[in-house]
């Protein structure tokens, strides 16, 4: 006779993380933080210690999860591991709870709440494309390093390194979730550390010599392409956001009045709403666009639809006819350009980050920070409005002076 019984199991309470409860004979019962409740049979093999998944309780009741356990060490006794002999049989097939593609879609689910839109997208058509095609339908206890590797090298072979790794990353955070909710024993993706090679680290294209600055500046402004991806051009390099949250910009989200753009949480890398203060230069280009966009909801409406915004290809095949090479320039580059020679300028590296809605790297502090959005904000309005000061006269190709040091301020 075991240690449980069936009042004692009906009545085990989920707790915030997994917990187990012994029957005896190895017969273990793992209780979710979800409610769910799995059978888990320990046992050793030519003195390797293993775990036979025996299914979901109540479907599989106590009595009948003792029954398999007495069989299951019959097998053992005469030289059976019941585990590869469940394997080579093909007998069980992984319920829906258990399977790759379950386990990967749940953990999703679960997080993907605080990701930002396109970070989410990419991050479910990778394992769509790449992952569930090959072993979706596999037990995720089951899954070996080996195949595991097999997997991600198919990705490395069509030269996709970094994608690979990405991948490999994903599996880790979708094999530790199965762990913590009592799907799988460990995390398979620590035995291929090393396993393919490293990527290449390259910055992405940024020009921040301030007389190459103001030629760039000019040949946007001899652009004969489009009049939208122009002024797009334009504006990225006066407020620096992210391609994407330039793109996409609404005309809803702007108050010309006040001089401010808020950028809404769903579109930001931070999943944190985002406030742009608006220059006088670019409140100009905002007014010059209303005339080229038409009646559109977006910015930077598509030639062909207004119901659409440009591509980031868009603004990156004008750079491209600018005739900027991928390692000089591209359309994220104007982020690093302004960074870089703000800070050469003598602004705070706290105010730029933040204006760069940059992560703050210290857990702590980031914790109490309920909102960033206005913090510093007549700093950084300031700091914006010197800026476009500052790369209107490298347009002009004047001789500009760093203003905040010709207007006698401390550098310290």
């Amino acid at each position: 006779m075991g240690k449980l019984t069936d009042k004692a199991i009906q009545a085990a309470q989920p707790r915030e993380k997994p917990y187990k409860l012994a029957d005896g004979d190895g017969l273990t019962l793992i209780v979710q933080p979800t409610g769910k409740k799995l059978w888990w049979l320990r046992y050793r093999f030519n003195g390797i210690e293993k775990t036979l998944s025996l299914g979901r309780y109540p479907l599989l009741s106590l009595k009948e999860a003792r029954e398999q356990t007495f069989l299951a060490k019959k097998k053992i006794l005469s030289g059976i591991d019941p585990h590869e002999e469940k394997k080579e049989a093909n007998l069980v097939f992984p319920t829906a709870f258990e399977t790759v593609e379950t386990v990967a879609r749940e953990w999703f689910d679960k997080f993907s709440k605080d990701w930002a839109d396109t970070h989410a997208s990419k991050i479910i058509r990778r394992l769509e494309v790449d992952l569930f095609p090959w072993v979706g339908a596999a037990n995720i206890a089951e899954v070996t390093p080996a195949k595991l590797l097999t997997v991600v090298r198919r990705v490395e072979s069509r030269g996709a390194i970094e994608t690979a790794h990405r991948l490999l990353n994903n599996c880790g955070q979708v094999w530790r979730y199965a762990v913590a909710t009592g799907r799988a024993e460990r995390d398979i993706t620590v035995d291929l550390k090393g396993a393919i090679p490293p990527t290449k680290s390259e910055h992405l294209g940024a020009i921040v010599d301030p007389r190459e600055i103001g030629i760039l500046l000019r040949n946007i402004d001899d652009y004969t392409g489009s009049a939208v991806v122009r002024i797009a051009l334009k504006i990225a390099a006066h407020l620096f956001v992210r391609p994407g949250e330039l793109r996409q910009a609404m005309w809803s989200e702007f108050d010309l009045k006040s001089g401010e753009w808020v950028i809404p949480e769903n579109r930001m890398k931070s999943r944190k709403e985002h406030v742009v203060p608006l220059s006088n230069h670019v409140i100009q280009m905002l007014e010059e666009l209303r005339q080229v966009s038409g009646n559109s909801e977006y910015l930077f409406p598509t030639p062909n639809s207004k119901t659409r915004c440009i591509s980031n290809m868009a603004l990156l095949a004008a750079i491209r006819r600018m005739g900027y090479e991928k390692g000089e320039m591209t359309a994220h580059g104007f982020r690093g350009l302004a960074s870089t020679n703000l800070e050469q300028l003598g602004y705070d590296v706290r105010v730029i980050e933040l204006q760069l809605a940059h992560a703050d790297r210290d857990d702590v502090r980031a914790a109490y920070k309920r909102d960033t959005s206005r913090l510093q904000l007549e700093k950084r309005r300031k700091m914006m409005a010197e800026w476009s000061d500052y790369l209107e006269g490298l347009q002009r190709g004047a001789e500009v002076i760093p203003f905040r040091f010709a207007q006698g301020e401390n550098n310290s």
